[in-house]
């Protein structure tokens, strides 16, 4: 005998058969939304920006990276995460932080940092001699420790930093002329230690550059635009 198929069943497969087709279109055009974001997400510059140490830093550093943002615009992103006990800064915690943020955020990240923060990043970058890529490496207000700087036992920079650094990846200094908490004369320290570095020498802004970061942002642009011209 012969399948028998009714009005009734015949209505209940066409209601069927539309509701997978309808599923289908759903997941495929999720995977095309994914796609699509994917691929605008990889066309976003990932920016990290590091907080310098002290109570109240974290708060007081988030103008200089909503400065940042700001002035970027939509084609970056800037992540900027509470360092632990900012208050006293533990070179370990901050080390396994950044390093932590880095693996996140992938190769080509910008990396910036400010103050305590900055010194820190470039010691880690130092020491591990970074294997993943970078685009490039952004300090402001950056305190020299060692001869002719601060003095803090088991801090200072190896004598062979320089050969040490990630090559091939641009790396500025930025230091205001009347910025009283650390001396301006640090940046020629670093001058002299780095001689590869960019050097900028701002004639005023205080320590924190009077929450203005301009000048990062154009050395920024001008290394991600060259970085894509390629």
């Amino acid at each position: 005998m012969g399948n028998i198929i009714s009005e009734a069943s015949t209505e209940q497969s066409k209601i069927f058969h539309e509701s997978i087709r309808a599923a289908i279109i759903v997941v495929v055009k999720q995977h095309l939304d994914d796609q699509d974001y994917n691929l605008r997400m990889s066309m976003i510059q990932q920016v990290l920006f590091l907080q310098g140490g002290g109570a109240g830093a974290f708060h007081e550093d988030r103008k200089l990276a909503e400065s940042l943002s700001d002035a970027l615009g939509s084609a970056y992103q800037v992540h900027y995460p509470a360092m632990p006990h900012e208050d006293d800064p533990d070179y370990e915690l901050w080390r396994q932080k950044i390093e932590q943020m880095m693996e996140q955020l992938g190769d080509d990240v910008i990396l910036c940092g400010h103050s305590v923060g900055a010194y820190i990043l470039l010691k880690l970058l130092v020491e591990r001699q970074a294997t993943s890529k970078l685009a490039g490496i952004f300090l402001i207000a950056t305190p020299f420790v060692g001869p002719g700087g601060w003095q803090i036992m088991g801090m200072a920079l190896p004598e062979d930093a320089a050969v040490n650094l990630p090559r091939n990846v641009p790396l500025f200094f930025y230091h205001a002329r009347d910025d009283e908490t650390v001396p301006f004369a640090h940046l020629a320290l670093y001058r002299q230690e780095l001689p590869h570095a960019v050097t900028r020498e701002l004639e005023q802004g205080g320590h924190q550059l009077n929450n203005d970061l301009s000048a990062v942002v154009a050395d920024i642009e001008h290394v991600v635009s060259g970085r894509r011209a390629r």
